[in-house]
């Protein structure tokens, strides 16, 4: 069951702070270094969930590449990494509250030059299906690779979701996003995201997708999951559990939806794999399940 991801790899500075930040000031914050890339996450959570993930990304010729490969082929992920001689390893500074939740601080690096080649063909020979993680597809300057993977895919007969990631950047062009995924069988938003595509959070509006996509999953935070198609909508509930950072749970859901779906449960049980694995993500610190806590 092997999974292709493409999407960021890179490292996160995961910084708790105990209590607001002062504009200008000090506060205290356990601060950790943790891999990190929303494609490194769904692909270190895909090989927890018992698949066999494949991550292309693009990294810098520097320590923290390096790090990130290591770490994650630890994990069970095959990393078929494009190195950049020129530009650095995407870092993240994740802003994580004492309720768990997270503000990110992002440069993209390395990942914003990903390129149409850095796909290799040969790797979907043995693949059944590819994620994309939205922010190589917002991207201007990594926007064609993230074209060329999904017409590569399609081209080998492969299943295909892709998850938008950023609502922000949705907002600019929504009908471009929905015109870049036509044709995908999964459309993975959030709740922000669906309504910078449809104007609602309510799971019911996806129904307005489902001329561009053959099915939505909406993941709701706290109200749980819904997988949306042509026949029913679907909902699950979220478990409830402790916060402790929120960092990477929306692609530990996708990681835990599609391992289980590619293991042809049914569609409550396919989104139960997802929220089961997003649900223990926000009780770990970092956004992976492979680091010691």
């Amino acid at each position: 069951m092997t999974i292709v991801v493409v999407g960021d790899a890179g490292l996160d500075v995961v910084a708790r702070h105990v209590g607001p930040i002062p504009h200008g000031g000090d506060v205290r914050a356990n601060v950790t270094i943790e891999p990190g890339g929303a494609g490194a996450n769904t692909a270190a959570w895909l090989a927890e969930c018992g698949a066999q993930p494949v991550l292309v990304a693009r990294v810098g010729a520097d320590s923290a590449g390096r790090q990130v490969h290591a770490e994650l082929t630890a994990a069970g992920v095959r990393c078929a990494f494009a190195v950049d001689q020129e530009a650095a390893t995407c870092c993240v500074v994740c802003l994580v509250d004492p309720q768990g939740q997270r503000s990110m601080l992002a440069d993209r690096g390395a990942n914003a030059r990903f390129s149409p080649a850095d796909l290799d063909p040969g790797l979907l020979a043995d693949a059944t299906h590819l994620h994309l993680s939205g922010y190589v597809l917002l991207d201007a300057s990594s926007r064609p690779a993230a074209l060329a993977a999904l017409a590569a895919a399609h081209e080998a007969g492969l299943t295909t979701s892709v998850d938008p990631q950023a609502s922000v950047l949705l907002d600019l062009d929504p009908e471009g996003f929905l015109n870049d995924v036509r044709g995908v069988d999964f459309l993975m938003p959030n709740a922000e995201e669906l309504i910078a595509l449809t104007g609602s959070a309510d799971p019911a509006a996806a129904k307005a997708l489902l001329d561009v996509v053959g099915t939505v999953v909406v993941t709701s935070g706290a109200d749980g999951a819904s997988w949306v198609d042509q026949d029913e909508i679907v909902s699950v509930p979220a478990e409830l559990v402790e916060c402790v950072d929120s960092t990477g749970a929306g692609d530990a859901f996708d990681a835990g939806f599609l391992a289980a779906w590619q293991r042809g449960v049914s569609k409550r049980e396919a989104l139960l794999g997802g929220i089961r694995a997003s649900a223990r993500a926000v009780t770990l610190v970092g956004p992976q399940p492979s680091i010691t806590r």
